[in-house]
């Protein structure tokens, strides 16, 4: 088949995992064309994301003349595709004229897109999250666009399901993918019971580099903390640091390693700061792949805190390198942590995470790398991307309907 893929931004630090599927995807035999709604940053650190960079369309690329252009010639050549997509449009929009006018905007990135695909000859439009890129892609169907389809992470979309529109994406798509049974728990709450069949859990997948690697035994001198994510509220850093400066107080011997950006970096400098914690928490930005794996490979666990997710794909490379997890039952992280291959501990229990990572930092080299064997054996049976890759592949030819593993 010929597919594309369409994201609102693409590549990005934190989007790898749809690198992986697209990968997998391809390795099945068929063409992957890439779109993203957003041009990519320039500034992308990981090789493989810059490769990706290069072969992505970005639709705000083409700039506004562009696609008010196609647009018209949309509308002229195909008048009566331009109403089933303004119609579209007004259902996915939602009360208010500022979600309004957002789908007047998402209505030119989709004539611009139709069109595209359609001189690609794509069969299958995929779009990940169930945002702008799921609204632009039903949009784009309606303008005689190819049938689409699309995967929703959460927790944004279950933060705002009314507002985005949700239900009707999902009556409109041909089929929605969820990462974790909770996820398409959601979807089931937010969708007509017509609907249900179409939703499915297709996880999130792990390339070679990570099922196949060798992991490095736990060292029992090993007092390093690892956590990996968006510097964003729903992590949960500020708890993080707070429980740090409680394990300094109660004389334990630790670092943690904090890898990512976002738009609390500034405020969490400033908390490691007044706790005096310089030397202890280390925020070391946005890194490699690689350089990942070797934070995780000298770390004794792998600590997200998290207030509100979907399952993310670093707790599955922490297990698949065998590094126990210490993180919050939220969302769908339950259906691959508990205390067999880590601490599953309450959201927002500063308690709770303090005892964890004392725990951890007292438990034997032998009992932290049983809880890292546990969590590898997991990650290879529900976290293989060509496995599911083949499962998302299986739903676009067939009827819709996915197998979950």
């Amino acid at each position: 088949m010929r597919l594309a893929y369409l994201c609102n931004l693409y590549p990005a630090v934190s989007h790898s995992f749809v690198r992986r599927e697209i990968e997998a995807v391809e390795r099945l035999g068929h063409e992957v064309h890439r779109f993203s709604v957003r041009q990519a940053r320039a500034d992308l650190k990981d090789p493989a994301d810059r490769g990706e960079a290069e072969r992505t369309e970005a639709v705000l690329g083409q700039g506004i003349p562009r696609l008010l252009l196609t647009a018209l010639v949309l509308l002229v050549s195909r008048p009566v595709h331009a109403v089933h997509s303004l119609a579209a449009a007004a259902r996915l929009s939602g009360p208010g004229w500022r979600s309004k006018l957002r789908h007047v905007a998402y209505w030119l990135e989709a004539a611009w897109l139709a069109r595209r695909l359609q001189g690609l000859k794509v069969d299958h439009l995929h779009a990940h999250f169930g945002t702008n890129p799921a609204a632009v892609a039903a949009i784009a169907h309606a303008w005689g666009g190819p049938r689409f389809s699309f995967t929703v992470h959460g927790p944004d979309e279950f933060d705002a399901p009314a507002a985005l529109s949700l239900a009707a994406k999902i009556h409109a798509a041909r089929f929605v993918a969820a990462i974790s049974s909770y996820g398409r728990s959601q979807l089931m709450r937010w969708s007509s019971p017509e609907d249900w069949r179409k939703i499915g859990v297709i996880r999130c997948g792990l390339d070679r580099s990570f099922l196949d690697a060798a992991p490095q035994p736990i060292s029992a001198e090993s007092t390093e903390f690892v956590c990996v994510g968006r510097l964003s509220a729903q992590k949960g850093l500020p708890l993080l640091i707070a429980a740090c400066d409680r394990l300094r107080a109660g004389a334990e011997a630790f670092t943690l390693t904090i890898v990512g950006d976002g738009e609390m970096r500034a405020e969490l400098e400033a908390e490691i700061a007044r706790r005096s914690l310089d030397g202890i928490v280390t925020l070391a930005g946005i890194r490699t792949a690689e350089a990942i794996r070797e934070h995780l490979g000298r770390a004794r666990a792998f600590v997200l805190p998290s207030f509100a997710e979907g399952l993310p794909v670093v707790i599955m490379e922490a297990l698949a390198l065998e590094r126990p997890v210490i993180s919050t039952a939220v969302a769908g992280i339950p259906e691959l942590v508990d205390d067999r291959c880590g601490w599953l501990i309450p959201a927002g229990s500063e308690d709770a995470l303090v005892d964890a990572m004392r725990t951890a930092l007292h438990a034997s080299a032998k009992l932290l790398s049983a809880k890292g064997a546990v969590g590898r054996k997991r990650v290879l049976a529900m976290h293989d991307a060509d496995a599911n890759a083949g499962l998302l592949v299986s739903a676009i030819a067939g009827d819709g309907a996915i197998c979950t593993r």
